[in-house]
């Protein structure tokens, strides 16, 4: 990989526009927002999880999603990041298998009309399609960001989001994106519902 640093930059971003110059980015925008809006009006509540990564990704949506996008009395976004619950996280890993971590918390809180929101990069993490799994059985939608064709989370997805990437950081700059590009949209451009007069 030589070339000095000047030719890897300029290499690397070149490959991450790559995977943003693609007609699913706002394909998929254009599927996801409908859903999440009207969790919003449901009242219903988005969980977000994933692993590493996929984590920070899933806590900081959550954190964005639930107050970059208030507007006056409207309703809000209720969310919650799975992968913050350090206790649930590390007693479910201790005391049964890591793959449980997120689908029995799921299973404790989720009722009929909630939204799940899976990150995994590789689209095979088997905490993942555990929790992508109860989410169905529990009458959740389910919204799955993953790359490198998209794994068995494509097929646990009702809206999968496949980045046409097979590098983790490629595919992970293009999931916080998403996550950053729907926030915005939520924030600017949703008109405000009419008042009642």
């Amino acid at each position: 990989m030589g070339g000095g640093i000047e030719p890897y930059v300029k290499r690397y971003v070149e490959e991450t526009h790559a995977a943003l110059s693609d007609p699913y980015l706002a394909e998929s925008v254009a599927r996801i927002v409908p859903v999440l809006l009207k969790a919003r009006e449901e009242g219903r509540t988005i969980y977000f999880f994933g692993n590493g990564g996929s984590a920070s990704t899933a806590s900081h949506f959550v954190c964005d999603i639930g107050k970059a996008t208030i507007q006056g009395d409207r309703r809000r976004f209720k969310c919650v990041a799975l992968v913050d619950s350090v206790e649930s996280l590390t007693a479910w890993a201790n005391d049964t298998d890591y793959s449980r971590v997120f689908s029995e918390q799921l299973a404790t809180l989720a009722v009929r009309g909630d939204v799940a929101f899976g990150i995994s990069g590789s689209g095979n993490s088997p905490n993942v399609l555990r929790a992508m799994e109860i989410a169905h059985q529990k009458g959740l939608a389910t919204i799955g960001l993953t790359g490198m064709g998209g794994g068995k989370l494509r097929g646990l997805s009702e809206i999968p989001v496949v980045v046409p990437s097979n590098s983790m950081q490629h595919i992970e700059d293009v999931h916080l994106l998403i996550c950053h590009l729907l926030t915005a949209y939520l924030r600017d451009e949703v008109p405000a519902p009419p008042s009642a007069g």
